[in-house]
């Protein structure tokens, strides 16, 4: 397995077909690129394949989040989930608050982190 930091190379292109596959979706190539180019990409290839990925939007001083934390089914369970999270830790300079999908928590509790706030959503109107 071979993990990027700051994955200067994910594509839209190559994000797609994997996201398609954990949440699939009609995603746009453009607003994907765009929205790739602005997070901090953590991301693990098996034989230059993407099987996993761990966005984080931050200022860099006070505020950094973990958009999400994406691992192909085929490759859960084997470490590449917690080997993204302790990299974002390692390279992150803020504090990284996120939320988990219902069902999940003790995945991040075995992996270090703490249950803090309440999460909220707001959505848009369409």
């Amino acid at each position: 397995m071979e993990y990027k930091v700051n994955d200067s190379e994910m594509s839209a292109s190559a994000f797609i077909p994997f996201v398609n596959q954990i949440w699939p979706g009609n995603y746009d190539v453009e607003k994907t690129q765009i929205a790739l180019s602005k997070t901090l990409n953590i991301c693990a290839y098996d034989e230059n394949v993407l099987v996993g990925c761990l966005r984080i939007l931050t200022d860099g001083y006070y505020f950094g989040t973990i958009t999400e934390l994406l691992v192909l089914p085929a490759n859960r369970k084997q470490g590449v989930g917690s080997e993204l999270l302790r990299l974002a830790k390692a390279h992150t300079p803020t504090m990284l608050y996120f939320g988990a999908q219902p069902g999940l928590e003790s995945f991040y509790e075995k992996n270090g982190c703490q249950r803090s706030l309440q999460s909220f959503i707001m959505e848009k109107e369409k």
